[in-house]
This record gives structure tokens, sequence and C-alpha cells, in this order.
């Protein structure tokens, strides 16, 4: 692996380059293998920011602002997986990358998923981080967020809930309590609503994978078809907005798949504690080999029948599980 950068050199860069005539801006810095680092839903590039400069001592690591956030372009248009992953894969090529090792935090999770299933000849490797697209449970704020007219009630409540929440934060610090990075990013992602375009592109992206029942896109009958790819799996055992069940219920699907929870983390572990956040990833790339699939091997695995279920009826439900109490680590390969 590149020898690490020393972390003076590594602060990002914010760039900017366009894609089919629109906006897309991204952090960069570092040297070494390729980490594509993909944002959650109402987020942006600096859901990053803490672990970036970290992952950067030994990889060129890309963050970019997905289509729809953050700074960049928010014009309307498709902001399906599909599409948030083929802009994804123009990004790389355009700056000169063939592949990565895709990291997907939330609904860049499940944007990596559709990457890797979309084009396995460009992904190294998956880290999913607290990801979407595993299951139908979902906070229900987001589903409440996907009704129609939901629009109306956001425009409505943005200003009086974005000033409750500064003096709410003021507040809980007084009190001597934890303001956490659930709370912090969440009400960053909710001031980002307040311009009609970003509140269009959110409820667009969000309708994409999201109804009133939970989430509508899951990938469960798909992935055997990782069986050739590195995975880590990386979840905050106190996440409430996706239940860690949906990794250890993935990692049961994903032949060695590797799971690591972290006990003090929600949904923002690579915030909770960026340097062991930081540390695993840069473990499992050194560990690790890329993926090297071919055309051919990828239609071979796609004629294979994929491995039964032996109780369909468990599809939709989280198995009550308790983590495992004889690692340290809280890893699980």
């Amino acid at each position: 692996m590149t020898p690490p950068t020393p972390l003076r050199d590594l602060e990002p860069r914010r760039e900017e380059t366009r894609l089919h005539g629109r906006r897309i801006s991204y952090l960069t810095a570092g040297e070494g293998p390729v980490l594509l680092l993909v944002h959650g839903i109402a987020s942006d590039s600096q859901a990053w920011r803490a672990v970036l400069p970290l992952l950067a001592r030994r990889a060129t690591v890309i963050a970019p602002d997905l289509p729809g956030h953050g700074a960049s372009a928010k014009a309307p248009g498709d902001y399906s997986l599909g599409s948030l992953a083929s802009s994804l894969r123009d990004l790389l090529v355009k700056l000169g990358h063939e592949r990565a090792t895709l990291v997907g935090h939330s609904l860049g999770g499940g944007v990596a998923m559709q990457f890797a299933y979309m084009f396995a000849e460009r992904t190294e490797r998956l880290v999913l981080v607290c990801s979407g697209g595993l299951g139908r449970d979902l906070n229900p704020l987001l589903r409440a967020a996907a009704l129609p007219g939901s629009e109306h009630v956001i425009a409505a409540t943005i200003g009086p809930i974005t000033a409750l929440g500064s003096a709410g934060a003021a507040l809980v610090r007084r009190l001597g309590l934890r303001f956490t990075p659930d709370l912090g990013e969440v009400g960053r992602g909710f001031a980002t609503l307040a311009d009609r375009e970003g509140r269009a592109a959110f409820l667009d992206t969000l309708r994409s994978v999201v109804n009133f029942s939970g989430q509508r896109v899951d990938a469960s009958d798909r992935l055997y078809l990782a069986a050739g790819m590195p995975t880590l799996l990386l979840w905050g055992e106190r996440d409430p907005i996706i239940p860690v069940g949906h990794g250890h219920r993935a990692q049961d699907r994903m032949p060695g798949s590797r799971l690591v929870t972290f006990a003090d983390a929600g949904h923002f572990p690579q915030i909770d504690d960026p340097h062991h956040f930081a540390a695993t990833v840069l473990e499992f790339l050194e560990e690790t080999e890329p993926s090297c699939l071919t055309s051919a091997a990828w239609s071979e695995l796609l004629r294979q029948h994929p491995p039964s279920d032996p109780d369909p009826t468990r599809r939709g439900r989280e198995p009550a599980r308790e983590p495992s109490r004889q690692e340290p680590a809280r890893s699980s390969r």
C-alpha cells in the first residue's frame, strides 16, 4: 500500500467539473488506490469531513456532492439509484480513474451497490456504511417525508425547526448532555432544504427509494452476486435511522463479507469515531485484493441460480440478534 502521507499535507481540496452540462462539486485529497465516498440523502461531501484526511494518508479520496445535493447542480432530472450510479461512473472516467473502491453511507450505500451491479468491472471493493437498500425498516420521519404533499409541510416548517434546532443544541450543551452527530447531521441536512430546488431534488431522491411503508428498494435477492466482491459492512449499534439488524442480515447473505459494528455510534460512525473508522477501512484495503470481475465472470454469476432462502417469509423482517460480545473489535468476518 502507498506509504502514509503526513496529515498536514492532506487538507481536502474543493474542486468542480461538469458532467453533461451540469456542475459536480467534490472534495479530494491523497494518493494511492481510489476511494470514492458516497454520502446519504439530504447530505453532501461534508459528511466525510472528519475521516477524509485520515483515509487520504494511504489513498486517493474523492467525495462528490451527488447531483441534487450540496454544491452540485440541483436542476430537475432523474435522481434514481441507477442515474446516480451512472453519474459516479462518469465522474470517475472524467477524472481519469477506471476503477475504485466505493464507500457508501445510508442512501450512498444503495448507490454504491447499484454501481457495483451496473459497473462490476469498475468496482474493486464495497464498503457499506449504515446502508440503505438492505431491508424495509426505516425511521418514521423519512417515511412521512415521502408522502404526497410533504413538500408543503417541509417548506412551512423548515424555518421554525431550524431555529429551534440551533436553540436546542445550545440548551443540550448547557445541560452537559451530548449533542450527537446524528442530531447535528440531520439538522444540517434539513437546513439545506430551505431553497425550492434543493427541496425538490431531496423529495425526488427520497421517493425513488422510500414510501410510507419503508424502503422500496431491497437488494437482498441480488446479494449473492457479491460473492467475488470484497465487501465490508460498517454499522453503528445505536443507529436510529437504519437498524443494525440490516447489517447482520446482509452479512449472512454475502459470503466472505465482513461486519464491524461501532458500540457507541449511531447513523454516522465516520463522524462518531473517525480514527477507528479510517483504520478499519484502510486495513480492509490492505488485506483484500481488488475484485477483477470480467464480463464473462459476471455473465457466469448471473447464469447461476442464487442460493434459495430456507425461510422466504423472513424477507422484510429483521431477526432479533445481539452483536457478538466475544470480539472486542466487534468485527465479524
